[in-house]
């Protein structure tokens, strides 16, 4: 029995390390059983590199049709598993067909490698950058190992960031105005704002602002859209009269927030909204909603 437990036991072991590994920040992603890896952080242009070594089991060798290694940026739904639609594919050929008796090392390296989108691990879809090893074999199956790693895009303040003032109201009943200062915020922003009340004549018992992402995968007849309610923020509880004027200030740090993603390879968006709510005494809800854009502004370290 033991021996046909060793039948099925890869040849060799596969390790991936990189060039610069114990200097370059490491952060968190959650793997499809629960657990939590830390992996290196990269963002567009930069260089990938490090080293692959090939060890076959003791007493063994490895015959091998050749051995690559690929950087795969690649989109995946989870109600399409199986499927990934790559963006980014890149090859390095590190060995030629042959026989591998001990450890063997190759240097591979990817030059100012674009990564146009982000790491995303969504409700139904994640995208994922990842290095793939392969040594082929025939018959004998090929063995590959993998290695992710998250990127992270940065973006400049935006030149031109115009504040939001809406109106809303039901006629001769309420007429409420309301600004936040801007329409673009980094992940790490405070949302101020202020709402007026011009007229109330309903007996309003409270009044929240809520942070909402919404992500849409697919297309056409095939989307899906998830809205998920992140922060909830109680701005008032009790009635407002006339010319009362809230003052809002929300911080956005303490919240698992991603950049906007529009149309990301034409698979996925996702987007923000503030949307606030009012309750009536008779528990009928008024609903506003502004949707915002967010933004990854560069870490000053």
């Amino acid at each position: 029995m033991n021996y046909l437990i060793g039948a099925f036991k890869p040849s060799c072991s596969i390790s991936i390390t990189f060039a610069d590994g114990k200097t370059r920040k490491q952060v968190p992603i959650k793997k499809e059983n629960g657990q939590t890896l830390m992996v290196p952080l990269f963002q567009s242009q930069e260089n990938i590199a490090g080293k692959i070594t090939v060890e076959p089991v003791q007493g063994k060798k490895v015959e091998h049709n050749g051995v690559k290694i690929e950087l795969l940026g690649h989109i995946e739904m989870y109600f399409d598993r199986g499927n990934f639609y790559d963006f980014t594919s890149l090859v390095r050929e590190l060995d030629v067909p042959g026989e591998i008796y001990e450890r063997k090392t190759y240097p591979f390296e990817f030059s100012t490698v674009e990564m146009p989108y982000e790491t995303y691990n969504g409700v139904n879809v994640r995208l994922r950058y990842v290095l793939k090893v392969t040594v082929s074999r025939g018959y004998a199956g090929s063995i590959m190992e993998y290695q992710d790693f998250v990127v992270r895009n940065y973006s400049p303040p935006p030149p031109i960031n115009n504040s939001i003032k809406m109106e809303v109201g039901i006629e001769d009943c309420l007429h409420i105005e309301f600004e936040y200062n801007k329409s673009k915020y980094h992940l790490k922003d405070v949302i101020i704002g202020k709402i007026y009340f011009l007229l109330v004549r309903i007996k309003i018992k409270n009044m929240d602002l809520e942070i909402r992402r919404r992500e849409s995968t697919g297309s056409g007849a095939n989307t899906h859209v998830e809205t998920e309610t992140l922060a909830k923020f109680e701005l008032m509880d009790g009635a407002p009269v006339r010319g009362e004027s809230i003052p809002l200030r929300l911080f956005l740090s303490p919240y698992e927030l991603t950049p906007t993603h529009r149309n990301v390879n034409n698979k996925f968006s996702v987007k923000y909204y503030l949307n606030l709510v009012l309750v009536d005494e008779e528990d009928r809800r008024y609903f506003k909603q502004q949707e915002i854009t967010i933004y990854r502004l560069q870490e000053t370290s």
